[in-house]
């Protein structure tokens, strides 16, 4: 089965930003090319037991396998030694990309408290969008009475716009919540 935000973008989003843009060709539409989660737990050095926590709730909000991110060097003042597991990461492609990306829009973001929509200056003007989220409760995944510390989660999303532009206008016809710049 085709995902839903798939199929909205192979039937709409893709004619809708080919005639914004002015392209000639299919194949220059931007498109979303891999969503990739990521939790570091800093104080996995004094407490090993938070990695396995944060792999399986993670796995949770994926749908997918999290794996272990360990410290390339050894750095003194914050207790870290080489190879000790830092954090956790999830690449996402395909239709498990999109469906993170619809449960994302349409579920996850609006859960968050006081949301007055996403920042649009995460892009890092190659066509890439970067934001982060304070509580991962937010997904419905998550049982909140199960787990024993509310952590952070970061959430690039990878294109293959050229610009910041581009990016911001397929998120925005996926159906992407950003803020309103305000001027003052």
């Amino acid at each position: 089965m085709t995902p839903r935000l798939k199929t909205k973008y192979q039937e709409e989003i893709s004619t809708a930003l080919k005639t914004e843009f002015g392209y000639s060709n299919n194949h220059q539409v931007p498109k979303v090319t891999k969503v990739v989660l990521n939790m570091g737990l800093g104080e996995a050095t004094q407490n090993p037991k938070i990695i396995e926590d944060a792999q399986a709730e993670l796995t949770m909000i994926a749908g997918q396998h999290a794996v272990v991110t360990r410290a390339k060097r050894s750095i003194a003042t914050f207790k870290l030694r080489e190879g000790m597991p830092i954090g956790t990461s999830v690449t996402l492609r395909r239709d498990r990309m999109w469906e993170f990306l619809d449960r994302l829009i349409s579920i996850s973001l609006p859960r968050v408290r006081d949301f007055r929509g996403i920042n649009p200056k995460g892009f890092d003007g190659r066509g890439n969008f970067s934001m982060g989220i304070q509580e991962h409760i937010i997904f419905q995944e998550i049982d909140y009475d199960k787990i024993n510390k509310i952590k952070g989660l970061n959430i690039s999303i990878v294109t293959t716009a050229n610009t910041d532009e581009e990016a911001r206008s397929l998120l925005s016809h996926i159906g992407m919540p950003f803020r309103k710049s305000s001027k003052r």
